[in-house]
């Protein structure tokens, strides 16, 4: 299963991966998004990394 990795230098924080899947991404006080699971489980992390404005998500 592929893993969700965001690179720090590219999120901007905009929090479209958290509303795709809020039980994988969080967007915490640093004002980026971090990974808080790494199953995805019942939401659709190639969604979130499709939907990255900036492609700072990947799947590994």
């Amino acid at each position: 299963m592929s893993k969700p990795n965001i690179n720090h230098d590219l999120c901007i924080g905009c929090g479209t991966c958290e509303s795709i899947c809020p039980k994988v991404f969080k967007v915490q006080e640093d004002g980026k998004s971090h990974v808080i699971a790494e199953d995805c489980g019942d939401c659709n992390c190639q969604e979130a990394v499709d939907s990255c404005p900036v492609s700072a998500i990947s799947l590994q």
